[in-house]
C-alpha cells in the first residue's frame, strides 16, 4: 500500500517570535529536539512512505529553504503555493498532484511543525488510517486528551464504524467538530470521554477529496479544475500565479471535513503535541526537577514552572519568579506570564504597527 504523505509548511510561526520570524517560521526551528520541526516530521515518516513519494507544500518565502533542508526529496516534491490561502486550497492542490501520480492515491495531510514522541505508534496510526481511507472515507487522527486543554480543537466521537474490515472497529463517524473551548468546557469534554482532541491530521485518497471540494466549496473545485488542466505543461506556474491567489482563504475543516458525511475518526496516542506556544516546551524538552526549562546560558533560581531560552553569548537570569517566560533571541527580548503565551502575536503585530520590519 502505498502512501503519499504531503507536509503543510505554510505559516508565519509569530507565536514563537523572537525565535520565529518571517523568514524563519516556527517549522524551521528545533523546539522539540535537535532537528527542526519539519525535518522531524519527514524523517519519522520511513519505511511507511518513501522520500520520492513524500510532498512539502510552502510558500516561496521557504521553499529554498525547505529545499536546502530536505535533500533527500526530490525538488519537483516541493509544491510552491503563489501565496498562503489557508489549508482548503492548499489539500485541494497537493491532491491534484498526487492525483496526477496516481488518481487513488492515497494520501496522508500532515502539518510540518508537531512533535511526536513515539514515531512507530504514529506510523501505525497512519497505516490503520490508510486502509479504512483506501475504502472511500476521509480518516482524521484524534488524540485521546489527557488534560482539559485549550489550546486545542476537540472532535466530537459519534457511532462506531459499521463492518468487519480490520481497522473498523477502531473508527467512529465525527458527530462534529469543536472550537477551541474555555476550561470549564474543556474539563466537561474530557470527563464526557467521547471527545477527543483534532490533530489536525487527514487520510484520504486524492480523487475522493477532490470530489469532496467540488460538492462542498463548488467555487474552489473549479479553480482546481483549471490548475489541473495544466499540470505537467510549460503553462502550469502562469496558471498557478493567476488561479491560486483568487482561492477562498478557508481551512479544510470548515471549507470540506465538517460538512462531509465520509469523515471518521480514528483515536490514537503516539505522544502527540502541537508545541503551540513557549507554554508547550515543557512537554516536549528536558525540564529541571521543578519543572523549569532553561537552555543556553540561562538560569532559574528560586522558581518553578519557568521557560527561559538565552543566547550562548550572554545570561538570562531569572530569579523567585514563576510560571514567566523570557526568551533572548540576540536582537529582541520578549518577557511575559506562561499563561499569556498564546497573546505573544500581539506584540508582532505592534512591532508590525511601528514598522519595526527588522525585528520580524
Amino acid at each position: 500500500m502505498k502512501i503519499f504523505p504531503v507536509i503543510m509548511a505554510g505559516g508565519s510561526g509569530t507565536r514563537f517570535w523572537p525565535l520565529s520570524r518571517r523568514a524563519r517560521p516556527k517549522q524551521f526551528l528545533a523546539l522539540a529536539g535537535d532537528q527542526p520541526l519539519l525535518a522531524a516530521t519527514v524523517r519519522r515518516l520511513p519505511p511507511l512512505a518513501r522520500a520520492a513519494d513524500t510532498y512539502v507544500v510552502c510558500g516561496p518565502a521557504h521553499a529554498v529553504a525547505a529545499k536546502k533542508l530536505l535533500k533527500e526529496l526530490p525538488a519537483r516534491n516541493f509544491i510552491v503555493e503563489p501565496c498562503a490561502r489557508n489549508t482548503a486550497p492548499c489539500v485541494g492542490l497537493a491532491a491534484l498532484h498526487v492525483a496526477a501520480r496516481q488518481k487513488q492515491g492515497l494520501v496522508a495531510m500532515l502539518p510540518s511543525d508537531h512533535h511526536i514522541a513515539r514515531p512507530e505508534a504514529f506510523r501505525e496510526a497512519i497505516a490503520g488510517a490508510a486502509r479504512l481511507a483506501a475504502l472511500g472515507h476521509i480518516v482524521t487522527i484524534g488524540i485521546r486528551p489527557h488534560a482539559p486543554e485549550t489550546g486545542y480543537g476537540y472532535l466530537k466521537v459519534g457511532a462506531k464504524l459499521p463492518g468487519k474490515a480490520k481497522g473498523r472497529n477502531h473508527a467512529h463517524k465525527v458527530e462534529r467538530f469543536v472550537e477551541k473551548p474555555d476550561v470549564v468546557t474543556a474539563a466537561r469534554y474530557l470527563a464526557d470521554g467521547h471527545y477527543l482532541w483534532n490533530s489536525g491530521i487527514f487520510v484520504f485518497r486524492a480523487d475522493v477529496i477532490l470530489d469532496e471540494i467540488r460538492r462542498a466549496m463548488p467555487v474552489l473545485g473549479e479553480q482546481l479544475d483549471a490548475i489541473q488542466q495544466s499540470l505537467g505543461t510549460p503553462g502550469y506556474k502562469k496558471t498557478l500565479a493567476r488561479v491560486f491567489p483568487d482561492c477562498p482563504s478557508i481551512s479544510i475543516d470548515y471549507g470540506v471535513m465538517e460538512k462531509s458525511q465520509k469523515i471518521v475518526v480514528v483515536p490514537a496516542d503516539f505522544g502527540w503535541s502541537d508545541v503551540g506556544s513557549f507554554a508547550a516546551l515543557p512537554e516536549v524538552r528536558q525540564t529541571d526537577h521543578l519543572g523549569n526549562v532553561a537552555e543556553g546560558d540561562a538560569l532559574v533560581i528560586d522558581g518553578h514552572d519557568n521557560v527561559v531560552i538565552a543566547t550562548r553569548t550572554r545570561p538570562v537570569a531569572v530569579v523567585g519568579l514563576d510560571g514567566v517566560v523570557v526568551i533572548d533571541a540576540g536582537d529582541a527580548i520578549l518577557v511575559c506570564r506562561k499563561d499569556r503565551a498564546q497573546d505573544v502575536r500581539k506584540a508582532v503585530d505592534e512591532l508590525a504597527r511601528r514598522g519595526r520590519d527588522e525585528v520580524l
